[in-house]
């Protein structure tokens, strides 16, 4: 039957996600999705087009599930607990696997085209989700009262550190030390209670 997909899609998408995550966008070639995922190319690129709206797919599936477990992780009602939870998670997702796979977003910030806006928008759309999560958090009177700064530049300082904590996993692979420079930032901006 014309335009019934004969896969999976969920099952190729969470293939082409480990794809793109190891190697990269550009270095991922249509070839490589094809055989990670079970799929012919030419299935592929009837159902998608190409590679990018396959990334872009996968990319809003995974930016969903993130997002939620940085939302669960600064679930905490005390400000410091929260964002150390959060670190704790973002440290931990970038430190994964053998070797790290590092950070999906920063991978490709780093080396996506000016050309293509679609993933450039992709990837503020998620940092921009992400920073207004953590607003939320941040933005309690409990938690306003002890930042050391207003929360909306807390808010974007931390969405910022994230990706330099993603830089560095790469260069050091070294989570403890990523962890001590996540609570150097969570001393600076939630100073301990006197």
């Amino acid at each position: 039957m014309a335009g019934v997909r004969q896969f999976d899609e969920e099952h190729a998408f969470a293939q082409a996600l480990d794809v793109f995550w190891r190697k990269g966008f550009r270095a991922t070639s249509m070839l490589d999705l094809a055989e990670a995922t079970g799929v012919q190319r030419g299935s592929l690129y009837n159902a998608y087009g190409d590679k990018e709206e396959i990334f872009v797919r996968v990319f809003e599936r995974y930016t969903v599930e993130f997002l939620a477990a940085a939302r669960h992780a600064l679930d905490k009602p005390d400000a410091r607990d929260a964002l150390t939870a959060f670190f704790t998670f973002a440290i931990r997702s970038i430190a994964q696997g053998s070797p790290a796979r590092g950070c999906l977003s920063t991978k490709t910030a780093i080396e996506v085209d000016p050309e293509s806006p679609r993933l450039r928008d992709a990837l503020q759309k998620m940092l921009d989700e992400l920073e207004a999560i953590v607003l939320s958090a941040l933005a309690t009177p409990e938690a306003k009262k002890r930042l050391a700064i207003p929360a909306p530049q807390a808010a974007r300082l931390i969405v910022t550190m994230t990706r330099g904590i993603a830089v560095m996993e790469r260069v050091y692979a070294d989570p403890k030390s990523l962890r001590q420079t996540a609570a150097g930032l969570v001393d600076a901006l939630v100073p301990q209670r006197s």
